[in-house]
């Protein structure tokens, strides 16, 4: 495959992935446009790779074109980042409940080390990327390719919507001892009590984020 084609598969993946932050985040609010020429500057790129990032948005549903307009963001209603969390709790209840039958071993010493990694945490960016990485391990040693590839696809907007959480006040130090807690009682195949601490643990991020939509929708800075 030509080089310079997959150079700018990866920057178009680069700019959607930023773009798409920005719009969980609320730095680029529905309704906005995307200029073109705005990000071709920003990331020092023609227009190729940019119109190739802003496709790739349209498919995800974060954007849409409108004629006469140009490609408009759709954004996430508060509904739409609710359903978001509820399929990330269902898509991981039903991984860990996939564990008790798999050989789990290189997986939790994976999630050690994450966990190792939390605790020397930095902002709540980087903590919520060690997050996101914790849980997708989990899911990994299910061993399941539908979920894997199911829970791939919430990526950025999941992750984005977990810094939220963090940035409202969720504690990173309850949460990383609840990660310990659940790799413990997972080295101890507990599955059950795992799975309920799993489920709470995810839960809790739901009044953060309620917290940060009200404030949304406020117009509270």
């Amino acid at each position: 495959m030509n080089r310079a084609l997959i150079d700018n598969n990866a920057l178009s993946n680069l700019i959607k992935n930023n773009i798409t932050e920005d719009i969980i985040m609320g730095k680029i609010l529905p309704g906005e446009k995307l200029i073109e020429t705005k990000y071709a500057e920003e990331f020092g790129t023609s227009r190729a790779p940019i119109r190739e990032a802003f496709y790739l948005l349209s498919l995800e549903g974060f954007v849409e074109k409108i004629p006469r307009k140009g490609t408009v963001v759709r954004g996430y209603s508060a509904e739409e980042i609710k359903d978001l969390l509820m399929i990330r709790c269902y898509l991981e209840n039903l991984a860990i409940e996939k564990l008790e039958h798999q050989d789990i071993s290189q997986d939790l010493v994976k999630m050690e080390q994450l966990l190792t990694a939390m605790e020397a945490k930095g902002s709540e960016k980087e903590y919520a990327k060690l997050n996101y990485d914790f849980h997708s391990q989990l899911v990994t040693a299910s061993r399941s390719d539908v979920l894997e590839n199911m829970y791939a696809k919430l990526g950025v907007p999941l992750l984005s919507v977990q810094t939220i959480a963090f940035m409202e006040g969720q504690n990173m130090e309850q949460s990383l001892a609840e990660h310990k807690q659940i790799v413990h009682l997972l080295r101890e195949k507990n599955f059950a009590e795992a799975k309920q601490l799993l489920d709470t643990h995810n839960k809790a991020v739901f009044p953060r984020i309620e917290k940060y939509l009200e404030k949304k929708g406020s117009g509270a800075k």
